[in-house]
């Protein structure tokens, strides 16, 4: 049952956040004509707000299981709110994130996460868009800098395990790099108009070796990214 306490924290949430949200994306747009390194902090500033928003306005502790990898991987991520969609730059170091095409739309903050790292994934593009995305992941790679990719495509509801977007597997085959699975379980919590206080995991799974057949990569990442849904 939703508490008069859990609707005054989602509304102070929601104007405190988003009015230092305005703040941070304007300061976006000046920063990235400036060159990358304003453009982290500006970017890095706001995921830090999101997460002093989550923590304290909305009473969300957020737990990490495991450990990044320190070889390059690609990390697949489940997706279930805007949460960890915001939070992964506070998870993982400059990360290069692969992001649905229609986000980088958005006034302002499409251009400024572009000029990150965000790649844009074009279904509708087939094997065009994947060679962009291709070469776009080896770039990064090239640069250290982690490599993350929501492989459902969509945000999922807590508890619901769906099919992996085809663009997961040509990444997978065509870059040759192990595939670390993350489970995270912001849904019950986060993807709703009233925010509840509680306990978000972040939890990673073992390394999966490259060259593994499709159905069987597919398989064993929805296994480890579904590890939450409990």
């Amino acid at each position: 049952m939703m508490t008069a306490i859990a609707v005054l924290r989602s509304i102070i949430f929601y104007i405190v956040f988003y009015i230092g949200s305005v703040l941070f994306v304007t300061g976006s747009r000046i920063a990235r004509e400036m060159g990358f390194r304003p453009l982290r902090k500006v970017v890095h500033g706001w995921v830090a707000w999101h997460r002093w928003c989550v923590n304290w306005l909305l009473g969300i502790r957020v737990v990490v299981e495991g450990v990044n990898a320190s070889e390059p991987v690609l990390y697949a991520v489940r997706h279930e709110s805007f949460f960890e969609a915001i939070d992964l730059p506070h998870l993982f170091d400059v990360p290069a994130i692969f992001a649905k095409e229609e986000l980088f739309a958005i006034p302002v903050w499409g251009g400024s996460a572009e000029k990150y790292g965000c790649v844009p994934v074009a279904r509708g593009d087939g094997a065009r868009a994947l060679r962009r995305m291709i070469s776009a992941a080896k770039t990064y790679n090239a640069q250290g800098r982690p490599l993350v990719i929501f492989p459902e495509g969509t945000r999922v509801p807590h508890g619901e395990r769906r099919n992996l977007q085809s663009g997961f597997a040509g990444l997978y085959k065509l870059l040759g790099l192990p595939v670390i699975p993350v489970a995270v379980d912001s849904g019950p919590l986060y993807h709703r108009i009233w925010k509840r206080s509680g306990t978000i995991t972040y939890r990673f799974g073992e390394p999966i070796e490259p060259g593994l057949p499709r159905d069987e990569i597919e398989r064993r990442v929805l296994d480890a990214m579904n590890a939450l849904n409990d």
